[in-house]
């Protein structure tokens, strides 16, 4: 009977202990590549946003508008959360084993060269698409010049990267300054108790971060776009680091993940319509409450998204263990090329749009079939760029 239970317990260490390799966390990342994609496509076919909006907005198509919009918003209050979750445990292991200095410098490579080389080429790329323009070297045969250079520069959706910069090298300062030794223990995941806390608290931060700074603000020269987030985005990324010293990702119980699903699907269908209508009958009215200066809808737009943006990483990381826990050849393929699809997707997609709009669709049926093309044209692009030698040292 000892043996029995000498044998069952050393099992279940060995279940517990930390993988060289998580295959579902490596698809998940994948699967968020690609709703990178198609949330850059709603803003070209839905919202009508000012840098995507190649395209007309739907107008008069309330429910094209409606669904592309609905996609969007419920995508923003959990996706790069997500990433940030993602990126943070997957830091204190390429901490340990490279060191500070070979971390930083690491760091600077594979994040800074791909933001500058967005800064100063991909973001003006972009541009000219969005103004369907050709560019000229002179000035003379057409208004886009290299007097608007400056203009054009930009960091697009590569604000991830340069904010990530900045957290890893804050936790580099931290782990030297308290000359923090590398822990490999394994440790409980939180409970519902703190996982219920750690959302109030998130929607509380969120609500009053969101009264100085609206998500319709944005600080010059301050990497996140939607400054209204970054409670969401630091938590997340310093939650990520603590669940890979204590290995939560493999060892959080599928039960947290469906109840963090559900939880997030009761929010939306309660909290969602309360947060954008209201007592006001007027959408762009709810619109203005929800983003921030103190309206109580905002209050409850922080409570809906801090709840779908905990419940889903729960749900997904319990799902791809689940079901996508192993790395065939597509799903190498795919993992590979992802950050390199993430860096040019925002450009190519827009050349995408200008060559579709003479294509006479309804916007929900363009945005399928610029879905379509779109997806597999970015990984070919980054397939094409993984060969470039120098592209494919750094990425």
């Amino acid at each position: 009977m000892a043996n029995c239970t000498t044998a069952g317990t050393g099992q279940l260490r060995e279940a517990q202990r930390p993988t060289a390799r998580l295959f579902f966390i490596d698809n998940w990342r994948s699967a968020l590549i690609i709703l990178v994609i198609l949330y850059h496509l709603a803003l070209i076919y839905g919202a009508g946003a000012i840098f995507h909006n190649v395209e007309q907005s739907p107008g008069d198509d309330l429910a094209a508008f409606r669904i592309l919009m609905a996609f969007i918003l419920i995508s923003q209050a959990w996706f790069m959360g997500a990433f940030f979750l993602i990126s943070g445990h997957f830091t204190p292991g390429s901490f340990d084993r490279k060191g500070l200095g070979a971390f930083l410098k690491d760091r600077l490579v594979r994040l800074g060269v791909p933001l500058v080389t967005f800064l100063f080429v991909l973001n003006p790329i972009s541009l000219i698409g969005y103004c369907q323009l050709p560019i000229s070297l002179t000035g003379i045969t057409s208004p886009l010049s290299w007097r608007e250079y400056p203009k054009m520069m930009g960091k697009g959706p590569l604000w991830f990267v340069a904010m990530l910069l900045i957290f890893d090298f804050g936790y580099a300062a931290w782990r030297s300054a308290a000359r923090r030794q590398p822990m490999q223990r394994v440790s409980a995941p939180p409970g519902y108790l703190a996982i219920g806390a750690f959302v109030v608290g998130l929607a509380l931060a969120s609500y009053l971060m969101r009264i100085v700074f609206p998500l319709d603000k944005s600080i010059a020269g301050f990497p996140t776009p939607t400054f209204g987030y970054l409670p969401q985005y630091l938590s997340f990324f310093v939650l990520g680091t603590a669940a890979s010293r204590g290995n939560w990702f493999r060892t959080l119980s599928g039960e947290k993940g469906k109840i963090g699903l559900a939880a997030s699907l009761a929010a939306t269908v309660l909290l969602l319509p309360i947060a954008l209508t209201g007592f006001s009958p007027k959408l762009a009215d709810a619109a203005r409450n929800v983003v921030g200066r103190g309206h109580w809808q905002s209050a409850v737009y922080a409570l809906w998204d801090s709840t779908v943006s905990v419940g889903m990483c729960l749900g997904m990381i319990t799902l791809f263990r689940r079901f996508l826990d192993r790395m065939g050849r597509f799903a190498s393929f795919l993992s590979r090329h992802g950050f390199i699809v993430y860096i040019i997707n925002l450009p190519t997609i827009i050349f995408l749009a200008v060559l579709l709009k003479a294509v006479k669709l309804e916007h929900l049926l363009k945005f399928g079939l610029a879905v379509a093309i779109g997806v597999p044209l970015c990984f070919g692009i980054a397939f094409l760029v993984r060969k470039m030698p120098l592209a494919s040292r750094i990425l």
